[in-house]
């Protein structure tokens, strides 16, 4: 995949992140509320999200994952973001997500990611997907139920950031769940 895809549902346009969104990153980074269950401290500074978009192009551009911003058709303003982490060898890829909490509760997270997951499936002959949750994220478990993945169980302390380990859910949606 050389060029970033941009795809289109009925109310977003998910598009690569570029510099200049680093202002509407930063809004949703700097959230405690947003980054409650993230994997990355809450920002306090613009340059974190500067350094957040430079990752996740780099990400791409070395073929080792893929994060849409999240925009609204209506003013192209990222909102949040959504993507992939690649595993080639098992034609899998690992779900990651996160969104403005002004937009909670409207349907935009599972519009994102419908698109997302068909672009996985269909264009890049993915085999099943993987979403590992923080236990308390009950709306994001919710979701992804919503979206046809089954519950694998608790891992253990599996992940391990702002200082502790953590007990992850894991979700798997398979291509034949499509």
């Amino acid at each position: 995949m050389d060029n970033f895809p941009t795809l289109e549902t009925q109310r977003l346009l998910l598009r690569q992140e570029k510099p200049e969104d680093a202002g509407a990153v930063f809004e949703v980074f700097s959230n405690p509320k947003v980054t409650q269950f993230h994997d990355l401290d809450t920002f306090t500074n613009i340059e974190e999200a500067f350094s957040l978009i430079e990752r996740r192009t780099k990400r791409f551009e070395t073929g080792q994952g893929i994060r849409w911003g999240i925009t609204r058709q209506l003013d192209n303003i990222v909102i949040g973001s959504c993507g992939f982490t690649w595993d080639k060898q098992a034609h899998s890829a690992e779900i990651g997500y996160e969104l403005n909490s002004t937009y909670w509760r409207q349907g935009i997270m599972k519009e994102a990611l419908q698109a997302i997951l068909q672009y996985g499936f269909f264009e890049c002959n993915l085999q099943y997907v993987i979403a590992e949750v923080m236990l308390d994220n009950i709306a994001s478990k919710k979701l992804l139920c919503k979206l046809g993945f089954q519950n694998q169980g608790v891992l253990k302390q599996h992940g391990f950031w702002k200082g502790q380990y953590h007990d992850l859910e894991q979700f798997i949606l398979t291509l034949d769940c499509q």
